[in-house]
């Protein structure tokens, strides 16, 4: 019988309280990882005056995230959730600060030092993803990660206050209005770690016994990866539902990072200030993060793959906007919708992971994801700098278009090969 439709009421009390507390920790965190994405490819500009290298912050993220998310998932089904999510927020801290210090030591190694430690350690942290699917019902995963960004949201919101306040430090002061943000970082990530703390049970230890939490549910036999030796990254891939989402996301990766370095670009190259430029970032999170509950309901409703195409669709569409308009609303509406799309393919395709693995397996899986996706940030970073450099910023929009062809043209291809008989 189809599960009847999600009701959050009928979410046990500890349950919402975990969630509320993790998606609290979101709001302190995320402001930094728009300071990273926002600042990142103007703090390269001033250090070495080179559009070239534009993407290395963007780049640099990526290559964390690939470093850091598939140990994390280890750590985290070995030892719990919650010690994963700790060791990378304590990360985060040290490495922000870093980067804060960078731009007053006019120091582009320490920037690199500082900037790749804190990507390993907030995609680190994001593995509270996995804790949030942890503790629902299948049929509530989906809105469960929505909920979950939502709180991501409030604080990206708070970014573009954060860096006006520094630009008026810096006036005031004779500072670095580039390295100011960043230093406080501890007002954002010490609450964040505070509210953790306060989770309990360990979401492992709820996902493992969903039944005693949610009476009277019993999970339904299925084929789905099995832990200890079990698994492994090749048997994950040959499920071919599970291969999609991870094509998908990276799309949605790929085509966010170059755009996000584009909007920066485009905007400073037409003269708008760092709070212009944050405020127009702030609609592309606002576009990440504002619709992930109604995209999870869409998602638990209707099925993970529409919700995750049309996602990765709508970054297409977006990344046009970018990269061949001029005006700052038009530019702006471009980022607001590549952040869109990445929301809906990212939450879809997240669920669907875990729809398709066990608990004591699912950071892991959702680590080699994650891992994929840094991997895609990487190669996104490499291919944006030179192509701006020597081509500009359409060719480095058409880039960015691409990502987003290839899972439509493999999602059509495995329809076609179904209707076929063809598996």
């Amino acid at each position: 019988m189809k599960p009847a439709p999600t009701d959050v009421d009928a979410v046990p009390p500890l349950i919402r309280r975990n969630t509320w507390l993790l998606a609290l920790s979101q709001c302190f965190t995320g402001a930094g990882m728009s300071f990273a994405y926002g600042l990142g490819p103007l703090m390269v500009l001033a250090l070495t005056n080179s559009a070239a290298l534009s993407g290395l912050t963007v780049g640099l993220l990526g290559l964390s995230r690939f470093v850091a998310a598939y140990p994390t998932g280890r750590i985290m089904d070995r030892y719990g959730r919650k010690p994963g999510i700790q060791f990378g927020l304590v990360l985060a801290l040290i490495g922000g600060l870093t980067v804060g210090a960078s731009m007053y030591a006019k120091d582009i190694v320490m920037l690199t030092v500082g900037m790749f430690a804190f990507g390993m350690g907030i995609n680190a942290s994001q593995q509270m993803r996995v804790a949030a699917t942890d503790m629902y019902l299948p049929r509530m995963r989906a809105q469960a990660l929505g909920f979950l960004a939502l709180g991501a949201m409030v604080g990206l919101l708070a970014s573009p206050a954060l860096i006006w306040m520094a630009e008026w430090i810096a006036r005031g002061t004779d500072q670095e209005p580039l390295g100011i943000p960043w230093l406080m970082m501890p007002l954002l990530i010490v609450p964040g770690m505070v509210l953790v703390l306060l989770v309990r049970p360990d979401p492992k230890e709820i996902g493992s016994n969903l039944g005693h939490y949610y009476p009277g549910y019993v999970a339904a036999p299925s084929g789905r990866a099995h832990g200890g030796a079990a698994f492994g990254t090749a048997t994950m891939m040959r499920n071919v539902p599970i291969r999609l989402a991870v094509v998908a996301n990276c799309a949605g990766q790929g085509n966010m990072s170059i755009v996000m370095v584009l909007t920066s670009l485009v905007l400073h190259h037409h003269g708008h200030s760092l709070g212009a430029i944050a405020f127009s970032h702030m609609f592309h999170s606002a576009g990440m993060f504002a619709f992930t509950v109604p995209l999870g309901r869409v998602a638990d409703r209707h099925g993970r793959e529409p919700v995750m195409y049309a996602g990765v669709a709508t970054a297409l569409v977006g990344a046009i906007f970018v990269a061949f308009t001029t005006g700052y609303w038009l530019v702006t509406l471009g980022t607001f919708l590549v952040g869109l799309g990445w929301a809906a393919a990212n939450v879809a395709a997240t669920a669907l992971i875990a729809d398709h693995v066990e608990t004591d397996v699912r950071a892991r899986a959702i680590g080699v994801n994650d891992s994929f996706a840094g991997a895609t940030t990487v190669l996104a970073a490499l291919v944006t700098g030179p192509l701006m450099e020597w081509n500009g910023v359409g060719a480095t929009g058409a880039a960015a278009v691409l990502f987003s062809i290839v899972p439509l043209v493999m999602a059509i291809a495995a329809r076609y090969s179904r209707q076929s008989g063809g598996g």
